[in-house]
């Protein structure tokens, strides 16, 4: 038997209660996308046989290979940059988890994966696109589980409950990477240890925003509502401090798109997001100037919501 398995890519929009003082942190909201994706194909091995570009698919393959002393052989279809603020690291240590669990008939969930993956230990996100798709809220970490303000990288704690999961609206996402690296690994701890706690009157309007205007806005399709959201979010929180790091450029990209389209940064960045009905093409085009202005070249994708989560398919060997 062989198995080719698509995940969805992810915005990770923003981090919610970094404060804590209702006894539970992290907490965020975000978004599963078609483009881009990670794609693999595999099959039973006695050894680990990997073929393509396997930088981000090692270290799940040697945990999970240790965990079950079984080999696989990996074939890389598609894969997309690390650490720009998309979610490659969690897709790819989840494409091969549900490989591993798919073709070895383990009894395992998604959730028991992703420990032993090492992902959803900040971020619920990541985990919630690759099962549902959507766009997700998650409910973070009780501080009995998890004490300290810390990246999912660096945390060991389980994947966060979803408290809620909506089917996004038919709009277009244009995606704008710069060639810019986010940050990661000693940083992003770093920026995590510096910077937290966030103040508790950051987090209640955060909160009521997420609540009151950027959810409703979603199961009501109202873009413009969505982007008010959206925009505001950015100026809160552990948000505002994460794009901070960047000095003017990100914030003089995204304070200068027209009203009625959703931007922001995703996660650490610096992949910006623009969310829209309607020019999304005219929209790549201004924000690869933008950046290229600001002496960054710029990938730009256009993609849409992905509503169902990761594909699996099983193949004739």
């Amino acid at each position: 038997m062989k198995l080719k398995i698509r995940t969805p890519s992810r915005i990770h929009m923003t981090l919610i209660d970094l404060n804590g003082e209702l006894g539970r942190i992290d907490g965020g909201i975000g978004l599963a996308l078609d483009e881009p994706f990670v794609e693999i194909e595999a099959k039973p091995a006695k050894d680990v046989i990997i073929e393509g570009e396997s930088d981000p698919f090692q270290k799940a393959v040697k945990k999970l290979s240790e965990a079950f002393g079984r080999g696989i052989e990996l074939k890389i279809l598609s894969n997309y940059k690390s650490h720009v603020g998309l979610g490659n690291g969690t897709q790819a240590a989840l494409a091969v988890a549900e490989a591993y669990r798919g073709l070895y008939d383990l009894n395992l969930n998604l959730t028991d994966l992703a420990s032993l993956v090492g992902r959803g230990g900040t971020s619920g996100i990541g985990v919630a696109a690759f099962k549902l798709g959507g766009f997700i809220l998650d409910g973070g970490h009780s501080k009995k589980v998890k004490k300290d303000f810390l990246p999912s990288s660096a945390s060991k704690a389980p994947p966060p409950p979803i408290l809620a999961r909506y089917d996004f609206p038919e709009w277009k996402v244009v995606l704008a990477v710069p060639e810019l690296t986010g940050y990661y690994g000693e940083r992003e701890v770093n920026l995590f240890q510096k910077y937290c706690p966030i103040s508790l009157s950051e987090v209640k309007t955060l909160a009521h925003i997420i609540l009151m205007k950027i959810l409703p806005s979603v199961v009501e399709a109202d873009l413009d509502e969505f982007a008010d959201g959206i925009s505001k979010i950015q100026h809160l929180g552990f948000k505002r401090i994460e794009i901070e790091q960047y000095g003017e450029t990100i914030w003089g990209i995204i304070e200068n798109m027209p009203e009625g389209i959703a931007t922001g940064m995703s996660s650490t960045g610096p992949t910006v997001y623009a969310i829209t009905d309607s020019n999304a093409q005219s929209i790549s085009r201004d924000l690869a100037s933008a950046f290229k202005e600001r002496g960054f070249e710029c990938e730009t994708i256009v993609t849409r919501a992905n509503n169902f989560g990761a594909a699996v398919e099983r193949l004739e060997s």
